[in-house]
């Protein structure tokens, strides 16, 4: 069953959720009816129950079926969970969001930059610092730097809208996976001068570097959050270890 199946279902069901089609607790409807409904294959259905899970949506329960877990946050929360861009990360039922481009520029990795970054000294990147508004409220300051090489024709227009879009629907690149790393640290003039921090004296940081399917560090974001507006939730599964 192609990808774009899987992402349809997956994306379908998801909508389903959060927009109360399927409440807090309600049973979705059963294996079958659902695959009668989207025309898949029962493996292609189970991939996408097994992403909502993995993202605190369902929970499935043998012999019984498939519970929604799931309950809207605060329309102020950022949900970080699998490799996914701000845009995505940002509140699922969303109110107005906007991206603001702040600066867009190619570097050299050079020794100051590459021990930062994770690229390899000399390398090429783009620099790109853009500000992203929840309900026209400035709340998260990104500073991402791409290796050159990997988004080939990576262009300011293009970054002011989903570079992860460009990246996979353009290029093909298969992005994989994403290690984040979440300080607190203090304020800076550029996060005073561009983010609504009410009053306070701090960020909260998150610094992710993510690779494509050949293990290659293309992509060094970190993205500087007033404090007041964020909240950092993960889904964790418990297995017992055998005794």
């Amino acid at each position: 069953m192609p990808k774009n199946k899987y992402n349809e279902i997956y994306l379908a069901l998801r909508q389903r959720i959060e927009s109360g089609e399927y409440a807090f607790q309600q049973m979705i409807p059963s294996e079958n009816t659902l695959i009668q409904q989207f025309s898949c294959s029962r493996n292609t259905l189970r991939r996408a129950v097994q992403a909502l899970s993995a993202e605190g949506y369902v929970q499935s329960m043998q012999g019984r079926g498939v519970r929604v877990i799931w309950q809207p946050q605060r329309s102020s929360q950022f949900l970080l969970g699998g490799v996914e861009s701000c845009s995505q990360s940002l509140p699922k039922k969303a109110n107005p969001q906007s991206t603001e481009m702040v600066f867009f520029t190619k570097r050299v990795a050079a020794s100051a930059l590459s021990p930062l970054t994770g690229m390899p000294e000399g390398a090429e990147l783009y620099y790109i610092e853009r500000l992203r508004r929840l309900n026209d409220v400035p709340l998260i300051l990104d500073h991402n730097y791409f290796l050159k090489p990997v988004a080939v024709g990576l262009t300011r227009e293009l970054a002011g809208q989903s570079i992860y879009a460009y990246l996979e629907d353009q290029l093909g690149l298969q992005i994989k996976t994403t290690r984040r790393v979440i300080t607190v640290e203090p304020v800076t003039p550029e996060d005073t001068a561009y983010l609504q921090m009410d009053g306070c004296n701090c960020v909260a940081v998150v610094s992710s570097s993510t690779y494509n399917s050949d293990g290659i560090l293309f992509e060094y974001t970190q993205s500087r959050h007033s404090p007041r507006h964020f909240e950092f939730h993960d889904v964790a599964q418990r297995s017992r270890l055998p005794v």
